[in-house]
């Protein structure tokens, strides 16, 4: 965001980081042997090594913000672990469970849950099928659901039930962007009063109806280009300040030093092969 200032001239916003707890997990296990989104082709080799290797640079560069970073056991045979924010959506130290639409990746549902109890949340199994936080994002006190490709749309309502808050359904139609955190990043999950430069989308990924909803709620918003896009750019974590994002996003990493953010770019190549990115390995703990 930027202010207009005297004779025409505008200054970026000062923006001040605050404090996260996330959740990660390994990718010990990764690799690409099954196809269930676009990204996915089993037929080409993965190098888990290299995977590990890249995710370990995002860790210690959360490390290096501050960030408290959590760790939950990979388990052999569940390749997709490693994309955490699908496991569970968690506020106000309430964990919603996630239940996965396809069969492969069912399994992470239950160890997920079986982690946030260990660790002390409330845990709300899902009666609907939801894919954790891919689908569920919280911008100020309301959370943007998707829908389209994963997440039932009936989960939404469940979401709304147990959270106590305003969720607005937003209808994915580009299979490519499957999850709503591959379509939308959380530039700054609390923002300040008149600050609606506060996510960035891909307004291609959505449905007529859910574009204009868009348009209308942040006017502002960073509109990503579809070149950004195709590596995941959008599939970013921001501490409000800080914006962890895909090196390769170099339009969307102009666009927000714009707006007064520090862009922070990480390699995660290999996991772009199953289709995540920096958020996708990323669950946020709200307690």
């Amino acid at each position: 965001m930027t202010q207009t200032l005297e004779g025409g001239l505008t200054a970026a916003v000062d923006r001040n980081p605050s404090h996260r707890t996330v959740l990660m997990c390994k990718p010990t296990y990764y690799t690409v042997s099954y196809r269930i989104n676009p990204w996915m082709h089993p037929e080409r080799p993965t190098d888990t090594a290299l995977a590990v290797k890249q995710w370990q640079v995002l860790y210690d560069t959360y490390k290096s913000l501050g960030f408290d970073v959590e760790l939950i056991e990979p388990i052999d045979g569940l390749p997709d672990m490693v994309y955490s924010a699908n496991g569970g959506f968690v506020l106000d130290n309430i964990a919603y469970g996630a239940s996965f639409t396809y069969a492969q990746r069912q399994p992470e549902g239950p160890a997920y849950m079986d982690w946030f109890r260990s660790q002390g949340f409330e845990v709300h199994a899902p009666k609907e099928v939801n894919e954790g936080e891919g689908d569920f994002l919280l911008v100020g006190d309301v959370i943007l659901a998707g829908t389209g490709f994963r997440s039932d749309s009936d989960s939404h309502r469940e979401v709304a039930e147990i959270f106590n808050r305003e969720v607005i359904t937003l209808e994915l139609v580009n299979p490519s962007f499957y999850h709503l955190d591959t379509a939308i990043a959380v530039l700054d999950p609390s923002p300040k009063p008149g600050d609606e430069a506060n996510i960035a989308y891909l307004p291609s990924a959505f449905s007529e109806p859910s574009l204009k909803l868009l348009e209308k709620r942040y006017p502002e918003a960073i509109l990503v280009s579809e070149e950004d896009a195709s590596v995941l750019g959008l599939n970013s974590y921001s501490d409000g300040k800080n914006v962890v994002i895909a090196s390769r996003a170099k339009g969307f990493e102009t666009q927000l030093r714009d707006r007064g953010y520090n862009p922070i770019g990480v390699d995660l190549s290999e996991l772009l092969l199953g289709g995540g990115g920096v958020k996708c390995c990323t669950l946020e703990l709200r307690r």
